[in-house]
């Protein structure tokens, strides 16, 4: 692989985790829409810009196409629900000042991931992934026992995205694509609960000020630009170097919540979160290890 390349993957890993980290503030702009609306939003508008992106690109066809397997749409369908419960519990939590449990949520994914990998794709676990995890898992029951219940918020954005990837990593369609079937599945549920917002009076689109119209059609390139971005980082760059540039999202997330809107960083959420961060130190160094290891043995077989 090239070093331009390499270069230009960067550039789209940091574009893309940077948006991630940063999202919060256009959530915050639409917090006075209902989180439902915001994700029927969401939804619409992704599959108007996708189908567009995909027109332009000439693979719209063979997207429909694919669409009507019925093994990947079965596997489609699940990943589907998935990240709309995803998208919600996100858009709530940053609409009610859950901003830091979300952040948390993100911290904890990589290591799920992992977990996840070894109990459905019988990947094994070296030491210190092990080690990992049961910082990150102490991380979460202190937050657990000092709070009086667990953080709901952050397991459910942890382990919903994680089973996500995990059926995104098994389905054979590319990014750009899958989002496209998965969001056109959601879209006819989403203008009919438009329909049925107008009819009960609740609909804040086209009823408030042009102002929050333009900001959810926007909502439509916040979700997919990311997405595109990440997708052509992950061609051009190795597994390691995309692992390290997964922590910005959350790590911009927690800075928002801290020194932008005054969440409370409570002495309990400081124990949970440095454990995790702990975990994710040690998992970093595992992960940059495993690909040096990697590379010399490759270059042993040369």
């Amino acid at each position: 692989m090239s070093r331009d390349s390499t270069k230009i993957g960067v550039l789209y890993g940091l574009a893309a985790y940077l948006a991630w980290g940063l999202c919060p503030i256009y959530f915050k702009a639409v917090a006075h829409v209902p989180a439902q609306e915001v994700l029927a939003h969401r939804v619409v508008w992704s599959v108007v810009l996708l189908v567009i992106l995909l027109a332009r690109r000439g693979d719209l066809a063979a997207t429909l196409r694919r669409a009507r397997e019925p093994r990947l749409l079965v596997t489609l369908a699940v990943s589907t629900v998935l990240v709309a419960l995803n998208w919600f519990v996100f858009i709530w939590a940053v609409a009610n000042d859950r901003l830091l449990e979300a952040s948390l949520g993100y911290f904890i994914n990589p290591l799920v991931n992992v977990l996840l990998g070894m109990v459905f794709l019988k990947e094994r676990l070296r030491a210190l992934q092990w080690v990992s995890i049961a910082l990150a898992t102490a991380g979460v029951a202190a937050m657990a026992l000092r709070m009086g219940g667990v953080p709901t918020i952050s397991l459910i954005l942890a382990f919903s995205f994680g089973f996500y990837g995990l059926l995104r990593k098994t389905a054979p369609i590319g990014g750009m694509a899958g989002l496209t079937v998965e969001t056109g599945m959601l879209a006819p549920v989403a203008v009919v609960a438009f329909l049925f917002w107008h009819v009960q009076g609740e609909l804040v689109f086209g009823h408030l000020d042009r102002g929050t119209d333009w900001l959810l059609v926007a909502s439509g390139a916040v979700t997919a630009l990311p997405l595109i971005w990440f997708t052509n980082a992950a061609r051009r760059l190795r597994y390691t170097t995309v692992g390290f540039l997964q922590y910005l999202a959350p790590s911009g997330q927690f800075l928002l919540a801290v020194l932008a809107y005054n969440e409370p960083f409570s002495s309990t959420k400081l124990l949970s979160f440095g454990l995790i961060w702990i975990a994710l130190g040690v998992f970093s160094v595992d992960t940059a290890l495993a690909g040096r290891r990697s590379r010399t043995a490759d270059q042993c077989e040369a």
